[in-house]
Order: structure tokens, then C-alpha cells, then sequence
């Protein structure tokens, strides 16, 4: 499932067959679905909720916190569907309220 060098965080909820190659650093409060493969130094941050058989290329982070200035630390998500490719050091945030999703 995992590379050793990875820091995966033991409440991760990860499928089955998911490659997470090493420097990955996984928290807490993520779902990843099955078949998915992360590149090296992924930063998967609490609140993301990726599909099946997404791919993640190296430096991409997922679910940071908004950029919105209105944000209040509301609980909100990062969903990613399923067969989705996010290339090289792309950054998503999550949404700005508690019923947004990006």
C-alpha cells in the first residue's frame, strides 16, 4: 500500500490498492479511494476526500486551507472525483464554508 518513507497519519482512511510513494506526507481526516497512486512529496491535508484511480503527480497539495479571507476555520472538504490526474505542484484548497466544496 504505502512506501515506508511516506508519513501517513494511522486515522487515513486509504482503499485498497494505493501507491504512496515516498516523502508523501498523509493527515488525519482524508479518504483515498482505491487504485490511486500518489507521487512523491504529496501533501494530503485534513478534510480531502479523493476518488478511485486518481493520479497525484510530486509537489501537489490537496485540501489547504482556504485562501478566502472570510474563512473561519469552518470544517470544509477538498472532493476529488474519481479518474482525476492533478499534475506537478498544483495546490488545491478546500472549499470557503461548511456546505462548499472545491
Amino acid at each position: 500500500m504505502s512506501e515506508l518513507r511516506a508519513n501517513i497519519h494511522p486515522d487515513a482512511k486509504i482503499g485498497d490498492n494505493v501507491t504512496i510513494e515516498p516523502f508523501s506526507t498523509i493527515y488525519g481526516n482524508v479518504e483515498i479511494g482505491d487504485g490511486t497512486w500518489i507521487g512523491p512529496n504529496v501533501t494530503i491535508m485534513d478534510g480531502a476526500r479523493i476518488g478511485k484511480n486518481c493520479k497525484i503527480f510530486p509537489g501537489a497539495v490537496i485540501s489547504a486551507v482556504p485562501q478566502d479571507l472570510k474563512y473561519a476555520g469552518e470544517d470544509t472538504h477538498a472532493i476529488i472525483g474519481d479518474n482525476t490526474t492533478i499534475r506537478e505542484c498544483v495546490t488545491i484548497n478546500k472549499g470557503t464554508k461548511d456546505v462548499w466544496k472545491t
